[in-house]
C-alpha cells in the first residue's frame, strides 16, 4: 500500500473487465473484476477446504490411530484458540491492512496444514491443530475488512452473498474428491490430499498477492483506525447485534451435528437422509443467497430481514423434530421439509447479519468489527455441539422447541435493537 492512494470506501467501484468471459461464464461470473477475481480465489480455497475438513478426523482416528475422543478434545481446544484469534487479527488488518494480514495467516495456515501428515504424536498435533485454528478464524476476519475495502460500499452485502454461493460449490466439489480418498483408505492417498489442501491455502495467498488491487489508506486514516481502545468492543448495540447473530450462527451445527444424529437415533427415515438433507441445504444456497440479499441495503431493513431467517430457521426446528415416530418414507419427506425452510432461514439471517456487520460499523475500522463480528460466530460453533447434543437430541421434541424459541427470539430481539 502507499500512503497516497484514496481511502478504501471513498474509492469509485472497480471498473469492469474490458474483456468480460464469454458464453455461459458471462451469466455466471460477476462483471465487477474484483469480485470475479474473488471467485476463482474462493473457489481454489474451498475445493481444498473441502478436502481437509471432510478427512481430516478420519486421517487422525483411523491412519494415525488416535482414539476418537482424543482427536475431538484437541479440535475442542483448537477451537477456542480459534475464538481467541478474530479480534487480534482484525486489530492487525486496521493497522497493517487486510491483505497482508490475510496472506500471512494463509502462509501459517499452508505450513501447519502441510505438518499434519507429520503427526505422530499428539503434542504436535495440538500445536498444528491450535495453529490452523487461529489461522482460520482470524483470516475470517481479516477476510471480511479486505472484502469491506475491495468492493464498493453498496456491493459488501452482494458479493459476499455471490461468494457464499461458490463457497457452497467448492465445499461440494472437494467432499466429492475427498469421497474417492475414503474409498481407496490408503494412508498415501489421505497424505496426498492434505497436501492438496495445505497447497490451496498457499496458492490462495499468492492470488490475493497478485490479483486484489486494495486502495490505501493515509496515514491519519490509520492512526484514527488504531489509537486507542478497540471501538468495536466500546460499541455496546454492536457487541449486541454480534451475541444475537451469535445464537443464529447455532443453526450450523443443528444442520451438521443436530439433523444427522435426530435422522439416525431418532426417527425411520432413511439413514442416506443425512446426505440427502445436506445437499438440499447446499443447493438452496448456492441459487437464493444472492436473492436474499434484496433489501438489506438499510439497518432497519436489513434487521426485519434477518428476523425473518431467524423465523424460518425457528420453523425448520420444529418440523424436524415432528419427524420422531412417523414411518419412514413420511418421516423422509418431513425432514427434507425441515432442511428446506433452514435453508432459506439460513440465506435470509445471513444475508440481514453481513449487512449489519458493515453498516453499524465505524468506517475505517472494519478490521476490528469483523474481528468482534467473527469472534462470536466462533463461540458459537465450539459451543454449538454440546448444545445440540446434550439439550437438543437429549429432550426430544421439547430440546428442538427451545432451540426454535432462541431463534425466534434473537430474530425478535434483532429488529428491537436495531430499531433504537
Amino acid at each position: 500500500m502507499t500512503a497516497t492512494e484514496p481511502a478504501a470506501d471513498q474509492a469509485a467501484p472497480p471498473a469492469p473487465a474490458p474483456n468480460p468471459p464469454a458464453g455461459l461464464l458471462a451469466r455466471l461470473l460477476p462483471a465487477d473484476r474484483v469480485l470475479r477475481r474473488l471467485t476463482w480465489i474462493t473457489l481454489v480455497n474451498t475445493v481444498g477446504t473441502g478436502l481437509g475438513m471432510t478427512l481430516g478426523a478420519v486421517f487422525f482416528t483411523r491412519i494415525v490411530g488416535f482414539p476418537v475422543a482424543t482427536v475431538g478434545v484437541v479440535l475442542t481446544v483448537a477451537g477456542a484458540c480459534g475464538v481467541a484469534a478474530g479480534v487480534p487479527a482484525g486489530r492487525l488488518s486496521d493497522r497493517f491492512g487486510p491483505k497482508p494480514v490475510l496472506m500471512v495467516l494463509l502462509v501459517l495456515q499452508a505450513v501447519c496444514a502441510a505438518g499434519y501428515v507429520l503427526v505422530r504424536s499428539l503434542p504436535l498435533f495440538v500445536v498444528l491443530a491450535c495453529l490452523v485454528a487461529v489461522a482460520d478464524r482470524g483470516g475470517s476476519a481479516a477476510r471480511g475488512a479486505l472484502f469491506a475495502e475491495v468492493l464498493a460500499p453498496d456491493a459488501r452485502v452482494t458479493g459476499r452473498a455471490y461468494l457464499r454461493s461458490v463457497t457452497n460449490i467448492g465445499l461440494s466439489l472437494g467432499t466429492v474428491a475427498a469421497a474417492a480418498v475414503l474409498q481407496l483408505d490408503s494412508r498415501g492417498a489421505y497424505v496426498v490430499a492434505l497436501l492438496v489442501d495445505a497447497v490451496s491455502y498457499a496458492v490462495i495467498a499468492v492470488l490475493y498477492g497478485l490479483l486484489v488491487p486494495v486502495p490505501a489508506r493515509t496515514a491519519a486514516q490509520v492512526e484514527e483506525a488504531v489509537s486507542g481502545p478497540n471501538p468495536a468492543l466500546r460499541d455496546r448495540l454492536f457487541l449486541a447485534v454480534t451475541g444475537l447473530n451469535a445464537v443464529i450462527t447455532l443453526q450450523f451445527m443443528m444442520i451438521e451435528v443436530g439433523v444427522p444424529l435426530w435422522v439416525v437415533r431418532n426417527t425411520d427415515a432413511p439413514r442416506w437422509m443425512v446426505a440427502g438433507g445436506l445437499l438440499v441445504n447446499t443447493a438452496l444456497v448456492i441459487v437464493l443467497q444472492v436473492r436474499a440479499t434484496r433489501g438489506t441495503e438499510e439497518p432497519a431493513a436489513a434487521a426485519r430481514i434477518f428476523r425473518r431467517g431467524a423465523l424460518l430457521v425457528a420453523a425448520s426446528c420444529l418440523v424436524v423434530g415432528l419427524a420422531a415416530g412417523m414411518p419412514g418414507w413420511v418421516a423422509a419427506v418431513v425432514i427434507a421439509a425441515g432442511v428446506a425452510l433452514q435453508a432459506l432461514g439460513e440465506v435470509y439471517s445471513q444475508a440481514g447479519a453481513w449487512a449489519l456487520s458493515y453498516d453499524l460499523a465505524k468506517e475505517g475500522a472494519h478490521g476490528a468489527y469483523q474481528g468482534v463480528f467473527n469472534t462470536g460466530m466462533s463461540g458459537a460453533l465450539m459451543l454449538g455441539p454440546v448444545l445440540i447434543t446434550s439439550v437438543v437430541i437429549a429432550h426430544g421434541l421439547f430440546g428442538w422447541a427451545l432451540l426454535a424459541a432462541m431463534f425466534a427470539a434473537a430474530g425478535w430481539g434483532m429488529t428491537a435493537l436495531v430499531r433504537r
